[in-house]
């Protein structure tokens, strides 16, 4: 009995319950409500007014600039977290690691800076 409750069975045992779980939502909340189509529910939205333009058009590169800085600085955070909670035991090579990556992080942001990724017109 107790090899079937181990901690990987516990975590297939809930996945088939979410799973089962969010499928009979799924299909409830698809026979439940009326799917009723009109011209307002299959027509474009964007932003509470008509679209003027083709949505395949090309964006500024500063859009794709803006989503790497943010993603950038979002994976820093992601180290920094566990890193600022084990400090107190980790040894010098584990603080100066990190530190050697603020400094390239660092270096990335004021290049882009410098090369006026972060300038709107």
């Amino acid at each position: 009995m107790n090899l079937i409750f181990t901690e990987y069975s516990i975590i297939l045992i809930f996945f088939i319950i979410s799973s089962l779980l969010s499928t009979v939502l799924f299909l409830l909340s698809y026979i439940i409500t009326p799917q009723k189509l009109d011209q307002e529910k299959v027509s474009a939205y964007e932003c509470g007014f008509n679209p003027f333009d083709d949505a395949r058009s090309t964006f500024d590169v500063r859009f794709y600039l803006v989503a790497i800085l943010f993603l950038i600085f979002d994976l820093e955070v992601s180290f920094l977290f566990p890193w600022s909670i084990v400090l107190n035991q980790l040894p010098l090579f584990g603080f100066w690691s990190m530190i050697v990556f603020l400094i390239i992080l660092t270096i990335g942001f004021i290049y882009e800076w410098y090369k006026g990724a972060l300038e709107w017109e």
